[in-house]
């Protein structure tokens, strides 16, 4: 089952997200429909509150939608001891037709717990620590246009509001 990705400026992709308390069934069926959107939309990570659900839950596959072999799910993922420093080009499926250079920290390890309760500890690098922290950010409330300088993001804001009104014409044309 495929789920509607959010889109900025949505105010769900703005809010800290809620850690998980308990691993339900529905928590896993979330799980597994967020990697099927992920897979869908030709993604290598998505997080709970792309799909409308604030809460701490993250999915990744480095492998992509046609391989499909290196699915991670993780639950309240932290991450700890940031060093040295990368930059990399990222996009997102919540923000529509822009890629940047974003600088993030150039390893990571990252304490989860898996869907089984199990606690996990992930040491990353390259791709891995820079998926590992554009998802995490998503659960703190943070998209990678916030890490990009105020000209970029106001150019990009005024896209977004472009596309506003132009789906609201449509809509009007439409109706």
């Amino acid at each position: 089952m495929s789920l509607e990705i959010l889109k900025y400026p949505h105010p769900t992709l703005a809010q800290k997200a809620a850690p998980v308390t308990e691993i339900t069934p529905e928590i896993r069926e979330l799980a597994a429909a967020m990697a099927e959107t992920m897979y869908a939309n030709q993604g290598i990570g998505l997080a709970a509150p792309q799909v409308g659900r604030s809460i701490r839950l993250v999915v990744i596959d480095l492998s992509g939608p046609d391989k499909r072999e290196g699915l991670m799910t993780l639950v309240n993922p932290v991450i700890t001891d940031p060093a040295g420093e990368e930059e990399d080009e990222e996009g997102c499926l919540s923000v529509r037709d822009y890629r940047t250079n974003v600088v993030r920290a150039a390893t990571v390890t990252v304490k989860a717990t898996d869907l089984d309760g199990n606690p996990f500890c992930l040491e990353a690098d390259g791709l891995l620590a820079v998926c590992l922290q554009h998802e995490i950010d998503h659960l703190d409330g943070v998209l990678f246009i916030d890490h990009i300088s105020r000209l970029k993001r106001a150019m990009y804001d005024k896209r977004v509001k472009r596309w506003a009104r132009q789906e609201a014409e449509k809509d009007r044309e439409n109706s």
